[in-house]
């Protein structure tokens, strides 16, 4: 008998074991309906979750005891999910493509950066409709420890927010109205590890075996040893290795990232299902995308790296099957700054719908630096397509800092060094590389070997500060077309664009943070900033620096939200045969349009036989600027241009 075959059977005769406990349990208790529709989705998704559990625990004696278990939980997690989610379940599997949407643009914010608190958030939910947003990422809320917490990734409890913003009514109220207000709520959800001031590990620190188990601990330092072998350190200066001893219960125990996060042990089926529990929870919260932070991490296995095994795309597999039964309206978004070709791993409908795209954000800012869209259009051409059913979130910078995340291949492919590429471009971002614009700062630099990350805010990256430092307008306005110009790519090119709030208003650097003995060295607080209310003040006013990036963001946000070239479309890259030139197309059904991007600080010049080959009309609209081209003749983009060309009429 085939392997697939026998899981197929097996599933079967496993599931129609377990319904009867479960409707002895459960069923007397639902509305019928309700119970079917359940049952309904069970019977669909049960095959593919059997599958990843008994890869993930098949071997163990207790297998199908952990088995009932996990249905058990996630069965009790939707029979006490509330109507008004079960109602979005309902709408959101009617639509299960709804992520797909050209009328979705992206905001993400520190609630207490932004709005002080989830409260005050409420009452900004009116500058985010002003701006067309309807998808919110809020960083991490939970509680956790005071003092080092990783920026909040140190979770304490995922059922208890940050006393500092709030409490769990207060964000189940907020996300409540954005819901009313058309807006989906994301948060993280950190599953690799948790603070060693959770309950499981002060229970674990206090002897109990039991808990113990939830967590990678040895006795000694042979095994640690023996993985760290073939581990890379994530933050070697800070934190040497991959453990750190505790000599409370003289165990080493396993931190990926730093001593206070402890990773857990998937290979404990009782991890597994407590997660689980963790993650419906958040789902019925109102919590509509989840992000999944680390997820490169999560299963260990001696010899190797312990990063994107395949364990632990199972692991993914196995949750997403859950929550397409116990509450579909949710999607999931995988966080994964790893080599680009192991990104795209994560992304399928049965894994990831959703994910970050940290190729694109990279390449964006290399072209900028460099006036050559070459590894631009040859990364994108050979990763940006994805399977059906799934979309890139795109984005031009985040709340960490700017890595340089493209293949070494792809930039070998064109007579590039990528390790002097990597140096040049963490030169020019931090000002040291002769004639650059941007004004940013290193971040985890290595002095040996010029590796480094980049920290800063989109505008001071882009030449704003250097412009209004020295008050030279051509700097300023050069500078706003950098800003319009990679935002309107995200926007365009096909995915979710995600905006960091701030940056729409053009917010610079933020050098006081040194003056916080909590956040010296760290440079990523450099862009981290309280929202800026004087700024925001300016927003509707052109003739001022925060107006005319305002007013330019919204219109292309209106072009995207206003044309169907654009929703659940295909994302061609194009030679423009200019390398200064990026261009791509957008296909849905019978719209197209044609996105021209300039990255040159010169006048750039496409041949009419170029744009008569690239199937132009006579005349095309440009939406962005509303004028009409003729493809008749040379086509010239002024320095920074972004075009967006339309047949007229559609």
């Amino acid at each position: 008998m085939s392997d697939a075959r026998w899981m197929k059977q097996h599933s079967t005769v496993s599931l129609r074991r377990l319904m009867p406990r479960l409707e002895a349990r459960f069923k007397a208790q639902v509305d019928p309906d309700e119970w079917q529709g359940y049952v309904q989705r069970l019977e669909t998704h049960f095959p593919r979750l059997f599958d990843c559990l008994y890869r993930l625990y098949g071997q163990q004696y207790d297998f199908f005891f952990h088995l009932e278990s996990i249905l058990a939980s996630a069965t009790e997690m939707w029979w006490v999910r509330p109507a008004e989610l079960k109602a979005l379940d309902a709408l959101r599997t009617a639509d299960p493509y709804w992520y797909q949407s050209h009328r979705l643009v992206g905001a993400m914010c520190y609630v207490d950066l932004f709005a002080g608190d989830l409260v005050g958030l409420r009452e900004r939910i009116s500058y985010l409709t002003e701006l067309g947003i309807n998808y919110l990422h809020l960083m991490p809320v939970f509680k956790v420890p005071e003092g080092d917490n990783d920026g909040g990734y140190a979770v304490s409890s995922y059922r208890e927010i940050n006393p500092n913003l709030g409490t769990m009514e207060d964000l189940v109220r907020l996300a409540d109205e954005l819901r009313y207000r058309g807006i989906s709520l994301c948060l993280d959800f950190v599953f690799n590890h948790t603070a060693d001031e959770h309950d499981w590990a002060r229970r674990a620190q206090a002897g109990d075996r039991e808990y113990q188990e939830y967590y990678r601990m040895f006795p000694d330092r042979e095994l640690p040893d023996a993985y760290e072998r073939s581990l890379n350190p994530i933050f070697p200066d800070e934190h040497p290795g991959s453990f750190t001893y505790r000599n409370r219960i003289r165990k080493w125990i396993w931190t990926s990232f730093h001593n206070y996060q402890w990773d857990l042990n998937y290979e404990n089926p009782v991890v597994f299902n407590r997660m689980l529990e963790e993650m419906l929870f958040l789902a019925n919260q109102g919590v509509e995308i989840l992000r999944l932070d680390a997820v490169a991490f999560v299963w260990k296995e001696l010899g190797t790296s312990c990063q994107n095994l395949p364990e632990a795309h199972i692991i993914i597999q196995a949750f997403n099957a859950l929550v397409r039964i116990a509450a579909p309206a949710m999607v999931f978004k995988s966080e994964a700054i790893v080599h680009p070709d192991d990104v795209r791993k994560y992304i399928s409908e049965e894994e990831c719908q959703l994910s970050y795209n940290p190729q694109l954000m990279a390449l964006l800012w290399d072209a900028l630096a460099s006036r050559d869209i070459r590894l631009l259009r040859y990364g994108l051409q050979r990763r940006f397509a994805l399977p059906s059913g799934c979309a890139w979130v795109n984005y031009v910078r985040c709340h960490d800092d700017i890595g340089w995340t493209f293949s070494d291949d792809d930039a070998r492919a064109l007579d590039l060094d990528p390790q002097a590429h990597r140096q040049f471009l963490s030169q020019f971002y931090t000002a040291r590389f002769e004639g650059s614009f941007a004004r940013g700062m290193p971040f985890q630099e290595n002095l040996a070997t010029g590796d480094a990350r980049v920290s800063g805010t989109c505008a001071s990256l882009a030449g704003l500060e250097k412009g209004l430092y020295h008050n030279d307008e051509t700097e300023i306005e050069y500078a706003i077309r950098k800003i319009l110009l990679i935002h309107g790519v995200i926007l365009t090119i096909g995915g979710i664009p995600l905006i960091y709030l701030g940056d729409e208003i053009g917010v610079l650097n933020d050098y006081d943070y040194e003056k916080d003995l909590a956040k010296i060295g760290d440079t990523r607080w450099l862009h981290r900033l309280p929202f800026d209310e004087a700024r925001a003040e300016q927003r509707w006013d052109f003739t001022t620096v925060p107006g005319r990036i305002y007013q330019g963001l919204l219109r292309l946000i209106q072009i995207r939200q206003q044309n169907l070239a654009f929703t659940r479309a295909e994302t061609e890259v194009v030679d423009t045969g200019n390398d200064h030139v990026f261009g791509y197309f957008r296909n849905h059904d019978e719209y197209t349009v044609l996105i021209l991007a300039n990255f040159s600080d010169f006048t750039q010049h496409l041949e009419a036989r170029r744009l008569r080959m690239l199937g132009l009309r006579k005349t095309e609209v440009d939406l962005f600027a509303g004028k009409t081209v003729t493809a008749t003749r040379e086509l010239s983009l002024e320095p920074y241009a972004f075009m967006v060309l339309a047949r007229p009429g559609k």
